[in-house]
This record gives C-alpha cells, structure tokens and sequence, in this order.
C-alpha cells in the first residue's frame, strides 16, 4: 500500500503474466483515481490512524499488564475448601454495607478470586465497584472500578476510553470513527495499488526488497507488510464500526432487518414479557426484588440450577431487579466459546428459559466473534498478540507513508481531474456506489466532501497564480 506511487522514475518492469488489454486499460483508468484517494487519506486521515493504532496497541499489551498491576486483587493462594458462593457474597457487602450487588462472577479457577459487582454511589455512572474476595478463607483482596462486560480494571479501562474517545466523551466518538471509517478503504486501496504494479518477480509481491536506503525500498517494506496485515485491518475496520455513532446505527438496523440481532434470555417474571439482562442494566441503588411472594432460593441454589441445565464453569451471575429473575451466563469466549445462559425463578429455583449460543443465527455468532476478537478476548493470549502486532503494522505501515512522501520531494503529485480518464460505464456505478457507502458510513461521506472542497480550492489558487504569473 502506497501514500503517493508517483516517484522519480525507476528501471521499467516486466508486466505480469496472463494479463489482458482490458484488464490493463481498465487499471489504466482506476489507477490515477484510486492513487489521488490513496494519497489523501494516508496523508490527513493517517494521524487519526497512527493515534488509534497506538492506543489500540497498549489496549492489546493492556491484559497482561492488568494481570501484573492488580495481581493481588485477581489471585488468592490456593486452599483446601471453596466456601459457599453466598458467603463470600455476604463478605463483600459486609465490607461495603452501601452498595447494590448487581452481579457475581465465581472464580473460575484455583487461585482465582471471585468478584462481586456492586451498584455504588462513588463509583462513576457506567461502572461497577468489583469487590475481589478469597473463595477459600472469604477475605476481601481489595476494590477496584470495572467496567464492561470483560470486566476491565482502571488500567485497561483508561486505556480503552482513550482508544474509543481520546476521553473527550461523544466528541472525542468522531476521531474514532474518522479513523475506523477510512482505514477498510485505505487499505484495499493500498492492495490495489501494491497488487496493480509492474514487479520483475512474484516473490517482491510477498517479500521486501533489501538494498540502500531509498524511497524504492521504503514502498517494497510498506506494500509487502500491508499485503499481510490487509485483512486484519479490514476486519477492525469493520468490527470498530459497530460501535461506532453514526455507521454503527446503520450496521445495527441492517443486522436487524436480515434477522441477526443478537437474542437475550427472558428473565421477566411476567410470563407475557420478553427481555434480557445484562451486568450494568435493570438495576437500581434500591436494592433488588426476589420476586412476586419474596422469596430468595440464594445463589448457591440458582448456580446449581444453571449448573444442572449445563451452564457451568466460567460464568457470570446477574441479580434480579424489580420484576425479573436470576440470568446466569457462560462467559469463556475461547474457542470453542461457551455463552450458554439460562433465566432461574428465585422463588424456586427453576429454570424459566434457556438461550444456547448454538441458536444465535448466524450473523449475530459472526457478529459476537468479530467485536470479541475486537476486545481482545476471543482466543486469549494469541488474540492479544495479533491484535498488537496489527496495531504495529498500522504505525509502520503511516511511517513509511509518511517517509515516501518526503522522499517523493519534488516529485509531481497525481494530477488532479483523474476522474475524468474513467469511462462513464465505469464511472457512473463507481459515483452511485461512492454515494451509497458515503451515506452508510456518514463521516467518510463527510470527508470525502471535504477533500474535493480542498482539492477544488487548491486547484483554483493554482489556476490564479497561473494566470497572474503569465499577466
């Protein structure tokens, strides 16, 4: 992928095997195009990119610092009995008489803490106090901030809100999606251009060139490292996008309509509603109802139900508010995940509805594992690693942008009216679909205004000074 493929001219190439005349006139056409694009984006979209790409970098190291940094909160040493999961419970509100407990995550493993969730007045709207208790001797390790479904501490979490928002709060949301919406673009523009050039050899498609230091050898490095990491950043592109304001509505109401929400488990204990539960949702500071007669089975019992129905190991157990039951939740998302949950009557322990993560239609399984894999959670440690070597593709791959650009120096830039070379067969569908996507995607459409506004002013101060210097 290059920012501008215009440099001082180089030792003509053999043409690739087994193309065509028209296959050639039609990149002939497409390329000045995609090449004008190209430069613009990797030019003034490319400081959102880098911004992004290194905030995501220290979200994918941020798991394993979270493990080291709040290592006595996350583990106890190991002892011979796990008490009741309703004692260690009761151990954490004695130590917090104020809080709501909203959820309890049992730990999953020897030498794992359990965590209770907490609604507490201190603690900021979003986020839950976790109480961290010892399952073994029910001593309290400590209280931390988390936020999220992935339970995210303070560090992960800061790290986090300064990817998603620079901690600007909405504001901030636009620089995200400028950077999510021209990344996708970016790069298989990039592919085009990188797959479209003339090479003496199929290996220097796959493998950088060595050589002097020269622009020639920058762009083998930029091409060949962005042809391996097209993919992934495709892939965040579009999983970045779901969350997004403007684009991440129209994703949503399009999943919506061919039938890939995402279901939830019935807890209401009104037989003639439907609805879900979630850790940070249909809670108050009040306290929460057991149910129509009062009566609370405990938590022991309602995992023990969850447990007989096949809802066991790493799990999460949600409280009932006003008018719902328990939910309890599978919560492994390596593979092969386990998102099994069940709705349990607190009056008696009974199983009200069951919802298996095989039943999810299809898209919303795709959809689960593309924003799990987002977040860094769906295969561990390897998706960590990928996720941070992505991010450090993305800065190199701006650097040597960045580096072309200035090596190009005082090359001549794509002329501008390259659209004008496309044939209107080609040009008219190319026009309707670059509207449709710039609706679809609201801050690239945006953008991509604002770039022929730049791009038409600077060509009409050009023509000016033109015109005065021939005066």
């Amino acid at each position: 992928m290059t920012i501008d493929d215009v440099a001082r001219p180089e030792t003509p190439e053999a043409p690739p095997e087994n193309t065509t005349t028209t296959t050639t006139g039609t990149w002939s056409a497409l390329r000045p195009l995609v090449l004008r694009l190209h430069f613009y984006a990797g030019v003034l979209i490319a400081p959102f990119l880098l911004v992004a790409a290194a905030s995501g970098l220290l979200y994918a190291l941020s798991f394993q610092a979270e493990k080291i940094v709040y290592a006595h909160e996350l583990e106890a040493p190991v002892g011979d009995t796990v008490l009741p999961l309703s004692q260690q419970v009761h151990a954490a509100t004695e130590v917090n008489p104020n809080g709501t407990v909203t959820a309890v995550w049992p730990s999953a493993e020897d030498g794992a803490t359990t965590r209770v969730l907490m609604a507490d007045p201190d603690v900021e709207e979003g986020k839950s106090l976790a109480v961290f208790v010892d399952p073994y001797t029910g001593e309290i390790r400590g209280q931390l901030p988390s936020y999220g479904s992935s339970g995210a501490l303070p560090l992960r979490a800061w790290i986090d809100e300064l990817h998603r928002d620079l901690h600007l709060g909405d504001l901030g949301r636009n620089y995200s999606e400028l950077a999510a919406s021209w990344l996708w673009l970016t790069a298989l523009g990039g592919l085009l251009l990188w797959l479209g050039r003339r090479r003496k050899n199929r290996r220097a498609l796959f493998v950088p060139e060595g050589g002097p230091k020269s622009r020639r050898r920058t762009l083998s490095w930029h091409g060949t490292v962005g042809l391996w990491a097209v993919l992934g950043l495709v892939m965040l592109s579009a999983t970045g996008l779901t969350w997004s304001r403007y684009a991440g509505e129209n994703i949503g109401a399009v999943q919506d309509q061919l039938g890939g929400a995402t279901p939830t488990v019935s807890a209401s204990l009104d037989s003639g509603a439907v609805g879900g539960s979630s850790e940070h949702e249909g809670h108050d500071m009040g306290g929460h109802t057991a149910g129509p007669t009062g009566v609370d089975v405990g938590i022991d019992a309602v995992v023990e139900a969850a447990g007989a129905k096949g809802v066991e190991g790493r799990i999460s157990v949600v409280l009932p508010s006003e008018g719902t039951g328990y939910v309890v939740k599978e919560t492994d998302t390596v593979f092969p995940v386990h998102l099994d949950s069940v709705a349990v009557n607190p009056a008696d322990g009974t199983v009200m509805d069951e919802l298996r993560f095989a039943d999810y239609p299809v898209l919303a399984q795709l959809t689960r594992f593309g924003i799990d894999a987002h977040m860094g959670v769906f295969l561990g440690l390897f998706n960590q690693l990928a996720l941070a070597a992505l991010a450090l593709a993305l800065i190199l791959l701006i650097v040597w942008g960045y580096r072309m650009w200035w090596l190009r120096r005082p090359g001549r830039p794509v002329a501008r009216g390259t659209w004008r070379k496309v044939p209107p067969t080609m040009l008219l569908p190319l026009l309707a679909a670059t509207a449709l996507v710039g609706w679809f995607v609201p801050m690239l459409g945006l953008s991509l205004v604002a770039f022929l506004a730049v791009d038409l002013t600077l060509g009409l101060v050009a023509r000016v000074r033109a015109r005065s210097t021939a005066a």
